[in-house]
This record gives structure tokens, C-alpha cells and sequence, in this order.
């Protein structure tokens, strides 16, 4: 009989602890917007992406040749920095071969919070690509939803639950996880319009600047696809 790895879907920051076991393949979510900014700007020839957890270690790359610095804090922008995290900025942007080095509220602390684990970041940018790699690396995995300040958010278990499902219909894996049910719940419901049923969440109603409302529509529908699954090694993400 051929052994099937396991799913886990962990949908905050805080519950990982229970998850982690240093063994499984762990998938960072932040669908809005860091690993959809981080899979545009591979996408658009970034070279590497250092994630950082403080405004001040991203700051450390400033002014040095061929890296870029952006910044978020509560869905904003930095004064101060190259970029926010708008998956627009890397678009038709001159950046590559450059090294960007990405700060945000959640999306790169998480990635920080798994480095025990091999991590690769997720979008519905790289969704197929995500898949491919995950059914290739044959390995338990955790899907780790970065939340919001380590709390529940809608938006991330949504792609959780589109990478699950066809990762169960590829007949190579079975989970016995409550959360990734209910991450394919969600994400059916949702399927028919992602952009109308996140429309009462907490992110839509954080910031309703039109700039804000183009990324999430972007993010959630993008109008690019990339083949490059982005890994955490040494530091930093590169493509795998």
C-alpha cells in the first residue's frame, strides 16, 4: 500500500506551536498581501526576497546595490522605504535581479515562526506551481495561515483550502484535520466571488482606500500566473 502524507491547516500564528513538528513541508499563507507580493516579484525577476521581522533590520538594506526595501505595518505603507506591499509595485517595475528585502504586519514573521521546517510561500499566483511542488516534495505538510496578529483572519484559509483540495484530489494525500475541512468550506462558498464574500471580513473593512481595494481584487483573481515556488533557505526565499 502506498502511504499517503498527512494535511494540516493551522490558521494563526499563535496555534503553531500545537502544529509544528519540524519534519513537515510548512506553506505560508498571506494571501493579503505579502506571498502574493512575494510571488509577483519572483515573477517579475526579483532575484531573492529577505523577510524580515522589524522595520529596523529592513532598514539595514538601504542604499545597498541591486536590493530593495519595502514596508507594511496595519495594511500601510513606510515613509521611508522603496515600497508598501502592493503586488503593483513589482509590475512593469525595474527589478531584475535585484534583491528585496520585506517587512510586514504578519506574512514575514510567520515565515521566521516555521524556519525549523522546510517553508515555501503560497498565492493563487503560484497555486498550480504549489500544488506540483507539494505533491513532487512527498511530505506531510502544514498550511500556515498568518492571521492577523496572530488571530483568525477569512482571507487566508480560503487559499488553504483551494491548496488542499487539489491536493486530496490528487489521491497522494489524507487528512484527518478540522481546519482544513473547514478551510475547503470556505473556500467553496467563497469560490463564486472571492472579492464580494470577503466584503464584511475584517481586512475589507481596515482599509477601504481604493489602492488597497485593487490589490485585494489582484490578489484574490491575479491576472499573472508564476511557475516559481518560492523556498526559505538561509535567510531568505529564493525560487526552488
Amino acid at each position: 500500500m502506498i502511504k499517503k502524507n498527512n494535511i494540516s491547516v493551522c490558521f494563526s500564528t499563535d496555534q503553531f506551536e500545537k502544529y509544528s513538528d519540524g519534519k513537515s513541508t510548512v506553506v505560508i499563507i498571506d494571501l493579503l498581501r505579502a506571498t502574493s507580493v512575494i510571488s509577483v516579484a519572483f515573477e517579475c525577476g526579483i532575484e531573492s526576497v529577505i523577510p524580515v521581522k522589524t522595520l529596523k533590520e529592513a532598514l539595514k538594506y538601504k542604499n545597498i546595490k541591486n536590493h530593495i526595501i519595502a514596508a507594511e505595518r496595519n495594511t500601510l505603507p513606510i515613509d521611508g522605504f522603496d515600497y508598501g506591499n502592493s503586488p503593483y509595485h513589482y509590475l512593469d517595475a525595474d527589478v531584475k535581479g535585484k534583491t528585496l528585502a520585506l517587512t510586514t504586519t504578519n506574512g514575514t514573521k510567520a515565515i521566521h515562526l516555521a524556519k525549523e521546517h522546510k517553508v515555501i510561500t503560497a498565492s493563487f499566483v503560484n497555486l498550480d506551481a504549489v500544488v506540483k511542488y507539494l505533491i513532487n516534495d512527498n511530505n506531510d505538510i502544514i498550511i500556515l495561515c498568518s492571521g492577523w496578529k496572530g488571530i483568525f483572519n477569512l482571507e487566508d484559509p480560503i487559499l488553504a483550502g483551494a491548496i488542499s483540495e487539489k491536493l486530496l484530489n490528487s489521491n497522494s494525500f489524507l487528512s484527518n484535520c478540522d481546519s482544513m475541512r473547514a478551510s475547503i468550506q470556505l473556500y467553496s462558498i467563497g469560490k463564486p466571488d472571492l472579492f464580494g464574500y470577503l466584503s464584511k471580513s475584517a481586512y475589507r473593512n481596515r482599509n477601504k482606500s481604493e489602492g488597497v481595494i485593487k490589490d485585494t481584487r489582484f490578489c484574490l483573481n491575479p491576472t499573472i500566473k508564476s511557475s516559481i515556488v518560492p523556498i526559505f533557505i538561509n535567510g531568505k526565499l529564493i525560487k526552488s
